[in-house]
């Protein structure tokens, strides 16, 4: 077992249901819809030269492998629920809003690492910010090592839900 297998694999409620709708899509929709393609293309004749026989079972071992992946995932995942506690805290499935140096406020979701999407603004309770985040209130300021050279945040507010 390789050190990302033993590692925790958390996720919000909703993380889960994304991973567990593409599952179901690949299983149910995409990887029929493939195999009809492969048979019908080996149909055909001559698989040597079959493009399409040959981009079919590329296209099948991909899905497998994303079927593979998602399946252990979701066996090994802990759903982890917002706190209710009425904490004020930053912890898994926070919104945490900053505010930086410069003044402008970005606000953040701390989920799992299979559910990082910057565009939305949910990033890992893995990655550098997140663990900065972690544990911490409004009114909090901490500082956050980059590449371009340290910054200074301050967390304005904590919610969940």
């Amino acid at each position: 077992m390789t050190a990302p297998e033993r590692s925790p694999v958390y996720l919000t409620r909703q993380g889960a249901k994304k991973l567990q709708d593409e599952l179901a899509g690949l299983l149910w929709r995409a990887r029929p819809a493939i195999v009809q393609e492969v048979a019908d293309a080996a149909a055909q004749g001559d698989r040597s030269e079959n493009a399409e026989y040959i981009y079919g079972k590329k296209k099948l071992r991909e899905i497998d492998r994303r079927i593979h992946f998602l399946t252990k995932r979701l066996e090994r995942a802990t759903v982890v629920e917002p706190r209710s506690d009425g904490t004020e805290a930053a912890y898994f499935g926070a919104y945490v809003e900053v505010e930086g140096e410069d003044g402008v406020r970005v606000t953040y979701r701390i989920v799992g690492e299979d559910e990082i999407d910057l565009g939305l603004g949910h990033i890992s309770w893995r990655s550098p910010l997140g663990r900065c985040l972690l544990k911490r209130e409004a009114g909090d300021t901490v500082r956050l090592s980059r590449p371009s050279g340290e910054v200074e945040l301050t967390i304005v507010a904590v919610r969940y839900g």
